[in-house]
């Protein structure tokens, strides 16, 4: 009896293709359970959520000097989670992970003046806006820099994995243009402050709100200067996972409550002075 002969190159091909078919599938249930289950019940079955936070970050988040943790967003996110029966546990990150602690499941939300961005929005979910800010230049009144045009040639410095450094590292941004070169990064952004005050650095880009909340308290306020940097609006938002439905549903439900109760306007006017941007 004469054996057939086998094609091993078809055959192995049509293995290939078939694994490959398999792998497409599995991508894609793996994909639809990842960004479409509900994980309501896993997050919250001891009610208490984990919100990560940058603990330098004034006024919004920040050790005051009893090293008790307050600030703008650990109240509200206090209060607002409260609302729903659940309870914040802050756990301090290093901002520039803050995307991935919150995919690998070590934090359950990112709520710290997390800007609402483009970028950021394919790798989260996010609640409604709650506050606005800006972002402006910060340096010395002895540096001389009173415009934008002021900043060619200068050392710049900002914190890694902010809104601001990523506007600036954005192609054809205006600002770094001037400056010429990239920004020096930063693990928080008071270390880039204590170098622009001993003269390592030219300026610092920055939120707004962090950089008015830290000149007041600074012993002599009036050797600062602000100026701004046309980036436009920054919204801030609550960053959760894509999963995460019944939770962001909640979470807007909260903020709307604290908005409607008066929680959001003592809050702004207690740490900006203002009501509610």
């Amino acid at each position: 009896m004469i054996k057939p002969k086998i094609n091993w190159r078809r055959q192995i091909i049509g293995n290939g293709l078939v694994l490959l078919v398999i792998a497409l599938i599995g991508g894609f249930f793996w994909y639809r359970t990842a960004h479409s289950q509900d994980t309501w019940r896993q997050v919250t079955a001891d009610k208490t959520v984990v919100v990560g936070i940058d603990d330098t970050f004034v006024p919004m988040g920040f050790r005051n000097k009893d090293g008790k943790l307050v600030g703008y967003d650990v109240e509200l996110a206090r209060q607002s989670l409260k609302k729903i029966g659940l309870k914040a546990k802050f756990q301090v990150i290093d901002w520039s992970m803050k995307e991935t602690e919150l995919k690998t499941g070590h934090i359950d939300m990112i709520w710290n003046g997390y800007t609402k961005n483009a970028d950021r929005a394919k790798k989260v979910a996010f609640s409604n806006s709650y506050h606005h800010d800006k972002q402006v230049i910060v340096s010395m009144k002895n540096q001389q820099i009173n415009r934008l045009s002021d900043l060619k040639g200068k050392k710049l410095g900002a914190q890694t994995g902010s809104s601001g450094l990523l506007t600036y590292d954005q192609k054809g941004n205006k600002l770094k243009k001037i400056v010429g070169s990239d920004a020096q990064p930063y693990d928080t952004f008071d270390k880039a402050l204590n170098d622009l005050q001993v003269g390592r650095l030219n300026a610092v880009l920055i939120d707004a709100d962090y950089a008015g909340y830290y000149i007041a308290h600074e012993k002599d306020p009036q050797a600062f200067k602000t100026i701004d940097t046309n980036f436009g609006q920054d919204s801030y938002g609550v960053g959760m996972r894509k999963g995460d439905v019944t939770l962001i549903k909640k979470v807007n439900e909260a903020l709307a409550k604290s908005k409607a109760d008066g929680t959001i306007d003592k809050l702004s006017q207690k740490y900006f002075g203002v009501d509610n941007k």
